[in-house]
């Protein structure tokens, strides 16, 4: 297809992500005519992997967690084989100027923090035990769950650099989202079971976390369905008995449904005129942005670590990975990559920074947390535009109102990460492709309450770290 030409299809997927890919898959291996339209010359979306100094590397960091279904985790080991390897957890967390494990041990967290904030910190959870559970807010979720203390040591300046808002402002949700131990007594199960329970390991391809989106387009294909790259989606109508989808270089799809894992907020820009009931909500919905600094070394490795995490606000990045350490792969000798992520807005001026600039950033950064000065060979940058979603007091009756305007239109689908306006994690996304498919009749109809309750389902999800 080019230059204004029409094809037919059963289903539209919009966007070549896990979600997307996992759906056409489960779609076209029912017979179904698929077509996936991906804007970005490879798929994967932020799951994708790149080169870097001849490695491998990720958009920040990535891992199959070992919670992931049976029936998904089957298909990817059965068609990965060896290289989807089973890595055990190797990462540490910097808090009040002192390294601690991650996963934690309750021995060296105990040895490692001032026996002053640990005292004060146990009673200030003791407190909140005996108070009401309050939820409006962020901080509130986390001072009435884990008490103050460790809101303010932890959860709150971390909460600030994420997201780019005072955790007063934030909504509960967020907080729920996001935190999976969030009274005293699972933050104690957490610490003591964290080198033993199944949080200790993950899973991961020895070729990057992007060869999981690639072996998933490679299911669909092999099935029948057909993945468009480099194509943005310009346009999509909605008729009697089909939707007409219009990319960038002007052909057309006409099909019986829409399956969008695009940001959501896109989705209402493309699929209605200015006019139409979604657009002013549009803008009341906000993400967050990412920019990802990549440092290639000259070592065969910077640390033994996985990943360091910097929840302190003077330090500006938020996860410092290496991917190398990730996998046992064919990585060349004496080189290794360094992954920065430093979460921002488009508008501040970090986001215009060259990348010599960044690179210097992050190695004075890691240098004042007491880390060699990398010396890199080579720097590249990738710039993330919806990187979190954030959920601010009051966001929920626009959300409702958004995910409202999908589900009164019979032909469109919206899931996924970016569809739902969710941070969820890879399984989620492939759990919810799965769900969506096995909720289609065999004529494409989709069974609307079947699905509903699944995705009120995906909405007590929590994501993993």
């Amino acid at each position: 297809m080019s230059g204004g030409q029409t094809a037919s299809a059963d289903f539209v997927v919009l966007g070549a992500g896990p979600a997307g890919l996992g759906a056409a898959f489960r779609l076209a291996s029912r017979g179904f005519r698929v077509v996936v339209l991906e804007r970005q010359d490879r798929v994967g979306g932020l799951a994708g992997s790149f080169e870097v100094a001849g490695q491998r590397v990720d958009h920040g960091s990535h891992r199959l967690h070992p919670s992931t279904p049976s029936e998904i985790l089957g298909l990817l080991q059965s068609r990965l084989g060896d290289e989807l390897q089973q890595r055990t957890r190797c990462g540490r967390i910097r808090i009040m100027g002192r390294w601690l494990p991650f996963p934690p041990d309750p021995l060296t967290t105990v040895r490692s923090l001032p026996p002053g904030f640990l005292a004060r910190a146990a009673l200030s959870a003791a407190t909140a035990t005996l108070r009401p559970r309050r939820d409006r807010s962020f901080a509130e979720y986390v001072s009435t769950g884990l008490g103050r203390v460790m809101g303010e040591a932890f959860y709150f300046p971390y909460g600030r650099k994420i997201w780019g808002v005072d955790p007063e402002l934030l909504s509960g949700d967020q907080a729920r989202r996001r935190i999976s131990a969030d009274t005293p007594w699972k933050l104690i199960r957490r610490v003591t079971t964290g080198r033993k329970g199944a949080g200790r390991f993950f899973y991961y391809p020895a070729g990057g976390f992007g060869r999981i989106p690639e072996t998933l387009a490679e299911a669909a294909e092999e099935a029948g369905a057909y993945i468009r790259l480099s194509t943005a989606v310009t346009g999509i109508e909605f008729g009697d008995s089909s939707v007409t989808v219009t990319t960038s270089n002007g052909d057309t799809v006409e099909a019986w449904q829409v399956w969008s894992t695009i940001p959501l907020t896109g989705l209402a820009r493309i699929a209605a005129p200015i006019s139409r009931d979604p657009v002013p909500l549009v803008d009341q919905l906000e993400y967050r942005a990412m920019i990802l600094v990549y440092l290639a070394v000259p070592a065969d490795r910077y640390t033994p670590f996985d990943a360091h995490y910097f929840p302190e606000p003077d330090i500006p990045m938020t996860r410092v990975s290496e991917p190398k350490n990730y996998r046992s792969g064919p990585d060349p000798p004496g080189i290794t990559v360094l992954c920065a992520e430093l979460p921002c807005s488009q508008t501040e001026p970090v986001w215009e920074w060259s990348p010599k600039d960044l690179s210097d950033l992050v190695a004075d950064s890691l240098g004042r947390c007491g880390l060699d000065r990398p010396q890199p060979v080579e720097v590249a940058v990738r710039r993330i535009g919806h990187a979190y979603p954030v959920y601010r007091i009051g966001h929920e009756p626009v959300l409702d109102s958004l995910i409202g305007w999908t589900d009164r239109r019979s032909r469109l689908v919206t899931f996924g990460r970016q569809g739902l306006f969710a941070h969820d994690n890879t399984h989620h996304a492939l759990a919810m492709a799965w769900a969506a498919a096995d909720a289609t009749d065999p004529d494409g109809a989709l069974r609307r309450s079947e699905w509903e309750a699944s995705r009120r389902a995906f909405a007590s999800h929590v994501v993993e770290d």
